[in-house]
């Protein structure tokens, strides 16, 4: 037995292709652990999600807003004959219905100035806000004979005022409608939809008031979270938004105008232009309002990202750094008579592990960049002194330092990139490769050291 175990040591230390396989197997060994670092990672972003989602239930949650829209009811009539027995004749029976006209603006203005912070609960923080809300525009004058509905058949006192929105919650003022110069509160009415209603008393002389152009006005103050989104009901829409925050995303249906945007450090302005031509609903609809978020448009206030995002997309290089730095040693042992036991790969590589325990901790504490390079130069000095001692001497762990925080560097560069990180991050892969083909060329494989 003894004999058998000599052998296979002696194999295991003058084979290059036993240490080929042990150093593969090893790194196939340590995604194990590395693994478990990348759990640990989307278990501490759930729980960064729920906190957050938390903090903005209590603050106001997005806002969608749609409005003002007229609500007018009106009868119609439905005649049926029914044949009497007794007369013998048949008998005429209208009966009457009521029924709704939801009518949108020809004319809608927004402007809204929305004021961010971060709200913090332990280590955890969102974006805030408060808009502040000016609405205006023009109802067309009230005609629905193209629906065959005659203006004796409209019922002129129960008109009110329709406003919808998903965070009533969130609103802080009090809700007044100027409809052609007249007041008008507004209250909320119990809905199912996903957007709540608000709805105003009943307009008094709508009659008048309706044989031309009406006019409104009203102002609003909201808090909300994440964004802010608005429906284009007017046959012309006209949204303008100023806000002190720094990174917005424009989303939704319609993107702002190329001259009317500018973002910067101090915050951000975007002016929208939608027609009735560029969305595919009416300006009247009957009976019930469809849902119409689908064509909402807005900004999404959102803070860029966040340290586990980025903790995350660093795990994700985790086996490139295990595999190269431990190729390094394999080849310094390959060109060296140093030899390296498969317990000291194994302590190298869970110290390579440990950085993402290490970044992914002092990040929730710090900034990413200062727990980046926490980390990494912990790492960078364990692994050094460690190597230090293993190869006898400085020559080759200084090469491993240098290897090793050439790597972490070019890992951070593409963390921070975006829109070129896949370009960037496929040279510098390459130009890796080659570096190591370049190292081995005159290693003999066949034969042993």
């Amino acid at each position: 037995m003894e004999n058998k175990n000599g052998k296979f040591s002696t194999w295991l230390k003058e084979s290059i292709t036993a240490r080929m396989l042990v150093v593969g197997i090893l790194i196939l060994i340590l995604l194990i652990p590395l693994q478990f670092v990348k759990e640990l990672i989307y278990e501490r972003g759930a729980r960064q999600t729920e906190v957050i989602r938390e903090i903005n239930e209590k603050w106001g949650n997005e806002v969608i807003l749609s409005g003002p829209i007229l609500k007018v009811p009106y009868k119609t009539y439905k005649t049926t004959e029914e044949f009497n027995s007794e007369t013998k004749k048949y008998d005429t029976k209208t009966e009457t219905f009521v029924k709704t006209a939801f009518m949108f603006p020809d004319k809608l203005n927004i402007t809204s100035d929305i004021n961010t912070k971060e709200s913090n609960r332990a280590i955890y923080k969102s974006v805030v806000y408060t808009a502040d809300m000016k609405v205006s525009g023009l109802f067309p004058a009230i005609d629905l004979s193209a629906q065959d509905v005659k203006p004796e058949d409209i019922i002129w006192e129960k008109a009110t005022v329709v406003i919808q929105t998903t965070n009533i919650k969130g609103i802080k003022s009090s809700m007044e409608v100027y409809l052609d110069g007249t007041p008008m509160a507004m209250n909320p009415k119990f809905t199912k939809d996903y957007l709540n209603t608000i709805q105003s008393e009943v307009i008094p002389g709508f009659e008048t008031m309706a044989k031309k152009e009406i006019p409104f006005t009203f102002n609003a103050k909201i808090n909300g979270s994440e964004r802010l989104q608005f429906i284009p009901i007017g046959k012309e829409t006209r949204v303008a938004m100023t806000s002190n925050w720094h990174s917005p995303s424009f989303n939704g249906n319609y993107l702002p105008m190329d001259d009317g945007k500018s973002i910067s450090k101090d915050g951000f302005t975007a002016q929208w232009e939608v027609f009735q031509i560029n969305r595919q609903f009416e300006q009247v609809f009957f009976h019930t309002l469809p849902d119409l978020t689908r064509f909402a448009f807005g900004a999404d206030l959102i803070i860029p990202v966040d340290e586990y995002q980025k903790s995350e997309r660093t795990a994700k290089y985790g086996f490139l750094v295990i595999g190269l730095t431990l190729l390094v040693f394999l080849m310094i042992q390959i060109g060296s008579k140093i030899y390296i036991h498969p317990f000291q790969y194994v302590m190298i590589g869970l110290a390579l592990v440990m950085f993402y325990t290490l970044l992914i901790s002092i990040s929730e504490h710090s900034s990413f960049l200062k727990a980046y390079m926490i980390a990494a130069t912990a790492v960078l000095l364990l692994i050094t002194v460690y190597s230090r001692f293993v190869l006898k001497g400085w020559k080759f762990p200084s090469l491993i330092a240098f290897s090793l925080a050439s790597l972490y560097g070019f890992i951070y560069v593409i963390i921070q990139l975006e829109n070129y990180a896949l370009l960037v991050g496929s040279i510098g892969l390459f130009t890796i490769l080659a570096i190591v083909m370049f190292a081995s060329r005159k290693i003999d494989w066949g034969g042993n050291k």
